[in-house]
């Protein structure tokens, strides 16, 4: 089979809730295929982190430590920009088309398998078989460790079934409320459920509804908890005096010195924005962690980690150019209000006073009211935008949310007329900023044929 027609076979599998009728979730079908497959995910150790936001960039700064340190490190994580084969990688290299096709073939066998012989009530969703995949890949290349993303929530995720050294749990905030449940406390229960019996968790203090559910399943589970705190900078005026006295700021950088066992290092991360400080601090508390179990890290190699993570899309700036028609270009994955918040303080930062171009498209699912509330107020100008995907908002739907910001606003029926109207509007050296949904920065992405 063809890598298009794989990937084309995968996309028709679509989500376990959007079958006729709904297929339930259920890790006892997963589970059945790793089985079948000799238990892929037994044959590798593995962290597994959960959280609203900042789980994917948690992940890819530990995977990139762990890299450094000289461990061949896999990383899984959801969803892609550009290609499919990004959720897949070691050593932060995607899959290769071929052997993605070819462990697809794979795992659609076994599958197929198990439907004839009644194992399996119906086809894995597109997530399982990703999932199952990703697992049997990293087995067939001997990878010494994986650090997996959870896609969604975490009691019912498909990652769930692997027996994690360590699990990270990261902010919790309101999303996906039609799975996880419409509170704080209820989608932390979802995302608690990854810490195992006697294992070890790492976290920080956040929410108090979430910290209280958490807590218990600490408690219950009799887990060892590992607080973060002690790697997240202090908001004191010492530490502003010291970063203005010894530090250059750098745009779409975060930059500031840490102690970590007793020996300052530079945290120099493509990562900007101070809510990104929380994930790089869960990244070092769990690599230290794995030193429990044989993984040691040097400091400077915690260093050069943190300096080399690629995780783009998080307020990724593309600095005038051709391609950008000498405009600046910054993208970032904002999807919902928490993630909308946090790109509206790094922009306060980065970009101070500045009269920004928003390109804006979300998920009609997704909590477009709050977004357009907290970020179309600081631009000057916003252009809402109709994605190709089955799940987008429509362009009357996002006017109608902007409505009472007052914000200057117009509509393009496609995100290419979005991008051609940005750069026609912008003035020369002006900035635009893509934000609303990973959909809609992939999509631009690949019009500007950048990599992810």
């Amino acid at each position: 089979m063809t890598y298009q027609a794989t990937v084309e076979q995968l996309y028709a599998l679509g989500h376990e809730l959007a079958a006729t009728p709904p297929h339930k979730f259920d890790l006892v079908y997963v589970r059945e295929m790793l089985a079948a497959l000799e238990h892929p995910e037994r044959r590798f150790p593995s962290v597994l982190i959960a959280g609203t936001n900042g789980k994917g960039s948690t992940a890819a700064s530990l995977s990139s430590i762990l890299r450094v340190a000289g461990y061949k490190t896999a990383l899984y994580s959801s969803p892609h920009l550009v290609s499919i084969n990004e959720r897949i990688r070691v050593n932060n290299e995607s899959i290769a088309d071929v052997e993605f096709s070819e462990i697809y073939d794979r795992v659609e066998r076994t599958a197929q398998q198990l439907m004839l012989a009644g194992r399996l009530p119906w086809h894995p969703s597109f997530f399982e078989m990703l999932t199952v995949m990703a697992f049997e890949y990293f087995a067939s290349v001997a990878v010494d460790i994986a650090v997996l993303e959870v896609g969604m929530g975490g009691r019912l995720d498909a990652t769930n079934v692997v027996d994690p050294l360590i699990s990270v749990i990261a902010d919790i905030s309101l999303d996906h409320q039609k799975y996880l449940g419409n509170t704080i406390a209820e989608i932390a229960g979802e995302k608690a459920a990854i810490i195992r019996e006697n294992g070890i968790v790492v976290t920080l203090p956040q929410h108090p509804d979430a910290n209280d559910v958490i807590g218990r399943a600490i408690l219950v589970r009799g887990a060892t908890a590992i607080s973060a705190a002690r790697y997240v900078p202090p908001f004191s005026p010492g530490a502003g005096e010291y970063l203005a006295r010894n530090l250059v700021p750098v745009p779409g950088r975060s930059r500031y010195p840490l102690t970590v066992r007793g020996e300052e290092i530079l945290v120099d991360s493509p990562l900007p924005g101070r809510h990104q400080w929380r994930n790089l601090a869960l990244a070092i508390a769990a690599a230290e962690a794995l030193a429990t179990f044989g993984f040691t890290v040097t400091t400077g190699q915690i260093e050069q980690g943190i300096s080399d993570t690629h995780w783009p899309a998080r307020f990724q700036i593309l600095p005038p150019s051709p391609t950008t028609h000498q405009r600046t270009l910054v993208l970032d994955v904002a999807h919902n209000p928490a993630g909308a918040w946090a790109l509206r303080s790094t922009l306060s930062e980065t970009l101070p006073d500045c009269q920004f171009t928003l390109i804006f498209g979300a998920m009609r699912d997704k909590a477009i009211q709050e977004m357009a509330d907290i970020l179309f107020p600081i631009a000057g100008q916003v252009i809402v935008t109709h994605i190709e995907n089955p799940r987008s908002a429509t362009t009357e739907q996002l006017l109608q949310a902007g409505r009472r910001t007052g914000s200057v606003m117009t509509a393009a029926e496609s995100v290419s007329d979005a991008l051609a109207r940005a750069f026609q509007r912008t003035p020369g050296s002006g900035v635009m900023v893509a934000a609303g949904s990973i959909f809609l920065v992939g999509d631009l992405m690949k019009m500007l044929g950048i990599r992810a």
